[in-house]
C-alpha cells in the first residue's frame, strides 16, 4: 500500500468536522444545540467548522423561527454525503489492508 491517506477528503481531518458528518449522516437534520451537546465542543468552534463545510457545499444550513425563537438546523448535501461515503471507504480499504 503505497500511500494510504491517499483519498482522505481533507474536509474531514478534523475530529469535530468528521464528527459533524457522522452525525448528519444518520439523521434527517440536527439543530446547532443537538450538535453542540452531541460532540461536546463551544458554540464558537462548532459554528466554524460548520462554516467551513457549508461552504464546501457539503452542509446546508436553515435558519427559521420557530414561534418566536430563531432555530438554526443543519442537513448533509448529496455531495457532502457522497464525499463522506467516499472518505469512509478509504477508511475501510486501510482497516482491511492492515
Amino acid at each position: 500500500m503505497k500511500n494510504i491517506t491517499a483519498g482522505f477528503n481533507k474536509a474531514f481531518e478534523s475530529k469535530i468536522r468528521l464528527g459533524i458528518m457522522s452525525a448528519l449522516f444518520v439523521n434527517d437534520s440536527l439543530d446547532f444545540t443537538r450538535l453542540k451537546e452531541l460532540l461536546d465542543v463551544t458554540d464558537g468552534n462548532l459554528a466554524s467548522h460548520i462554516h467551513a463545510l457549508e461552504e464546501a457545499g457539503y452542509v446546508f444550513v436553515n435558519k427559521q423561527f420557530i414561534g418566536r425563537k430563531p432555530n438554526t438546523s443543519y442537513i448533509i448535501t448529496r455531495s457532502g454525503r457522497k464525499a463522506f461515503q467516499e472518505h469512509i471507504q478509504v477508511l475501510e480499504k486501510i482497516i482491511k489492508n492492515l
